[in-house]
């Protein structure tokens, strides 16, 4: 099937590479002339584990093409997939302006029969407008879709591939059966494609991710109460997360959700609520735990050296919003180096792939180290933000020589308290309290 999808950034070029890499012939379109150059030149603009090898794969195969030139391929397309930026607007809701001028520039070049599917996350309502829009321009019915996605950054290739589900709100049967037959090659293990309508199909998404953060910021809050209490959140996870009604996903306490998704999609939904008079209190609640959430790690440092930070060597391990990505929007490292710096420390950091995205935030007011044992020289404190693999099992033994106090502040619990004290280190985590 010929296939184009608009929009190079993190959902585009893993939908576009993932449809080429089953056969496709996909061709990706983007304005930033920039950014369309460097992937022609095999240079991939983003950090997922995979994703240039396939890429690379399939652009020497012949499957998969970019330009920025819509008109050269739309009119050969069978599907026309939007995944543009749909970023955060003043008032928490989300600016739709990218996906309308998309809209907008496909309408003179589409086939008679082609659809137009939504892949970025819009709130209720958008895909009625892109078929008025679609209508409007071409003076003729377009076919619509809303086809969300669900992709985890880090393992977004699997989950493309090894779909839990696949989500298609539609106005015609005869558009979902045409998806229906593009995602076929990924639904062999009988997961359920799913039919709807397309306002459903709109809310699926943004109800998912406001469910996954309300347990995120359900967990971090009951942990917080923990530590006040003398209980241990770790042994309470295990007794709530056996119960089947729970389970165990996304009841890992830490420093609060961050990345593209979660916390604005939590705003955008409370933002469509207060649109139609309707109060989210839930999901108010769910964002206001989770930026007192990323105060939490400064707040136990701070406390711990009476306030005064001024002229004391931080260590940071973790900068991206969660391993596997160098992605740090709304991470939680970004509001400790900042309120870090305010208090007067000295912040060295590392992370495997986010530090020049973090430099680009803070340049030399925060030194970056290629290895994390640098990081720890003279250092009065580590702080771990990201559970990256190669954090969890570090040389102890090493770690108290570099330290110029044996002191860590984990924001992930990667270790086992006890141990910890047995090992002479000051230890402080997240709903276990100080050991």
């Amino acid at each position: 099937m010929k296939l184009v999808m608009l929009g190079t950034g993190y959902v585009g070029l893993v939908s576009g590479t993932c449809f080429a890499d089953s056969g496709n012939e996909v061709t990706c379109v983007d304005i930033n002339e920039e950014k369309v150059a460097r992937l022609l030149k095999g240079e991939v603009p983003i950090y997922e584990p995979g994703l240039t090898e396939m890429i690379q794969r399939n652009v020497k195969a012949g499957r998969l093409k970019f330009t920025t030139d819509a008109s050269t391929c739309v009119p050969q397309a069978q599907c026309v997939f939007i995944a543009v930026g749909t970023p955060q607007g003043p008032d928490g809701s989300a600016d739709l302006q990218y996906v309308f001028s998309a809209a907008k520039g496909i309408a003179p070049h589409l086939a008679k029969n082609a659809v137009v599917v939504t892949k970025s996350t819009v709130p209720v309502g958008t895909n009625r407008r892109v078929y008025e829009l679609l209508r409007e321009c071409t003076g003729r019915e377009v076919d619509v879709a809303s086809n969300p996605e669900f992709l985890k950054e880090g393992c977004a290739i699997d989950d493309f591939v090894r779909p839990d589900r696949i989500v298609v709100g539609v106005l015609r049967k005869e558009v979902s059966e045409i998806l229906q037959q593009l995602y076929r090659p990924f639904l062999r293990t009988e997961h359920p494609f799913l039919t709807m309508g397309l306002e459903s199909a709109e809310m699926t998404k943004y109800v998912a991710n406001c469910m996954l953060a309300t347990k995120i910021s359900f967990i971090n809050e009951m942990a917080n109460l923990c530590e006040r209490v003398g209980a241990d959140i770790n042994e309470v996870r295990r007794g709530i997360g056996h119960d089947r009604r729970i389970g165990f996903s996304f009841l890992f306490p830490g420093v609060g959700y961050g990345g593209s998704c979660f916390p604005k999609d939590v705003r955008a939904v409370t933002a469509v609520a207060a649109q139609h008079g309707f109060e989210t209190s839930i999901l108010n609640a769910v964002d206001a735990v989770n930026e007192r959430q990323k105060h939490v790690l400064f707040q136990k440092i701070s406390k711990h050296f009476d306030g005064d930070l001024k002229g004391k060597r931080i260590a940071i391990w973790g900068l991206a919003f969660k391993p596997q990505t160098d992605d740090i929007r709304e991470a939680s490292s970004i509001e400790l180096i900042t309120r870090l710096l305010e208090a007067g420390a000295e912040v060295h950091v590392h992370d495997p792939v986010a530090m020049d995205n973090v430099k680009q935030v803070f340049g030399d007011r925060v030194t970056f180290h290629s290895h994390q044992y640098d990081t720890l020289e003279g250092a009065a404190a580590l702080a771990i933000v990201t559970e990256w693999n190669e954090y969890r099992t570090p040389d102890f033994s090493y770690l108290q020589h570099k330290l110029a106090q044996p002191t860590i502040f984990d924001g992930r619990n990667l270790y086992e308290p006890a141990r910890m004290k047995e090992l002479g280190f000051y230890y402080s985590g997240i709903g276990i309290g100080e050991r």
